[in-house]
């Protein structure tokens, strides 16, 4: 079996790989780092998980250490990310395997003040990892110039495209030298993709560890069929076993993660939520949480389905079904990582059983289905329990209220005066009337 030692890489760079426990590539790695390294455009295919951040890190490390650093420092790779998370991982991931080289790398993203973004960048750097947005505003004021960037890469090209991107991609290739390798990784390979890679890489390598949109084999999937009104209870009764030591839950909404953390703190199981509205240092604390377990739970949108990085993630919880059902792949990737194995449960209610389709059409499998426990509410049953009407039979009809019976109260008869004494006047009835506010806001209304 090939060692990273048999891949032709500089002293340096395996010993940081030993130090962080790797002795034998992964198979995206063994047939990725030698392209790379002899300066070929790559299309890399490949689940998350599988090491495609050391895959290009490892040779474009190895090749800018092989010529001399320009002075001033300028930009030589450009390292493209959807999301802050998997930016902010990227750059860890050089600054662990390039430790004992003397390359400089920063990160850019959005969400966080750019002064210190824009210092290093003025400082120089050899590397920069960036997510769109962030770097076209630096661009547009002059402040990161890549006019002699050397090497490409976009990674999670596909989450770039869902995510609303690739115009800005294509922006910011019009601000590179045409000259230059690029590298274009890829979880799935949809229609406008290939497109997009057909444009930007010039007679590439092909490279496919697994069939597209494939999920990983390790991880064991099981689905429930329960109402919406019984997710959370299903979540929490799941939650009761102990085996489930780090589960990432994902949800649709930004609203629905924020709900379903506030429910699992109130029932004594301590969870974060992550998602877009949420600050960046949140984030990262939610995130570090998560990694130091002292969170047992992180209810997640799928914008951090790509950039959540985390050994030991023992379960993945589909609390929604994705609305792109490539977005199930990426899910389920969180768990499974660097060869370990995983269980992935989803829940579908019954009008997302157009999306459970999808995905199981996108994945070429039947995802086993498991009974819900008693006294959760599921399709055949109401929100207590109680039965559901089948689809398409006709409503009960609905009991009409019974008729008012009510009396008119008798008025109390009025006390007859006292001897000698004047009768007094019967009191005019009291209708409602407006409550007439003072005069002094009245003048203050008339003279705003």
């Amino acid at each position: 079996m090939t060692r990273f030692e048999d891949l032709h890489l500089i002293e340096p760079l395996l010993r940081s790989v030993r130090e962080e426990g790797y002795d034998r590539p992964t198979p995206i790695q063994h047939q990725t780092i030698r392209p790379v390294l002899e300066g070929r455009d790559l299309l890399g295919c490949a689940q998350t998980g599988t090491g495609k951040t050391a895959a290009f890190a490892l040779p474009i490390l190895q090749r800018l250490q092989s010529v001399p650093i320009p002075q001033p420092r300028h930009v030589r790779v450009l390292v493209l990310s959807p999301t802050r998370e998997l930016a902010s991982q990227i750059g860890d991931s050089f600054a662990r395997y390039g430790r004992y080289l003397q390359l400089r790398h920063t990160v850019v993203f959005g969400g966080v003040g750019q002064n210190p973004q824009a210092q290093a960048l003025r400082l120089g750097v050899d590397i920069l990892v960036a997510t769109p947005g962030r770097l076209l505003d630096l661009i547009e004021q002059r402040i990161a110039k890549l006019d002699k960037v050397g090497i490409l890469v976009l990674d999670e090209a596909d989450r770039m495209l869902d995510m609303g991107f690739i115009h800005d991609v294509r922006r910011v290739i019009g601000n590179l030298p045409k000259n230059r390798q690029t590298v274009f990784f890829s979880a799935t390979l949809p229609h406008d993709i290939m497109s997009l890679a057909k444009d930007i890489l010039k007679n590439p390598v092909r490279i496919e560890v697994t069939p597209p949109a494939t999920t990983v084999e390790k991880i064991s999937q099981s689905l429930y069929h329960v109402d919406k009104h019984g997710k959370f209870p299903l979540l929490r009764q799941l939650l009761k076993d102990p085996a489930l030591q780090r589960t990432l839950v994902f949800t649709r909404t930004k609203r629905g993660a924020n709900k379903v953390a506030e429910q699992l703190n109130l029932n004594f199981v301590k969870a974060d939520a992550i998602h877009g509205n949420k600050a960046q240092s949140a984030r990262e604390r939610a995130l570090e949480n998560f990694k130091r377990g002292l969170s047992r739970v992180l209810v997640a949108t799928d914008i951090a389905a790509r950039g959540i990085d985390v050994d030991g993630v023992t379960h993945v919880v589909n609390y929604d079904m994705p609305d792109v059902p490539e977005n199930y792949v990426h899910r389920i990737g969180r768990t499974a990582r660097a060869g370990a194995g995983g269980i992935a449960i989803a829940f579908c209610a019954p009008d997302e059983r157009e999306e459970l389709h999808a995905v199981e059409k996108l994945i070429r499998l039947k995802i086993p289905v498991r009974p819900v426990p008693p006294g959760i509410a599921h399709p055949s049953s109401g929100p207590g329990g109680s039965p559901l009407p089948k689809y398409g039979a006709a409503p009960a009809p609905r009991p009409h209220p019974p008729a008012a019976t009510r009396a008119a109260a008798p008025h109390p008869p009025t006390p007859a005066p006292a001897h000698g004494a004047p009768a007094t006047p019967a009191a005019p009835p009291q209708h409602p009337v407006a409550h007439k506010p003072p005069r002094r806001f009245l003048w203050r209304k008339r003279h705003r």
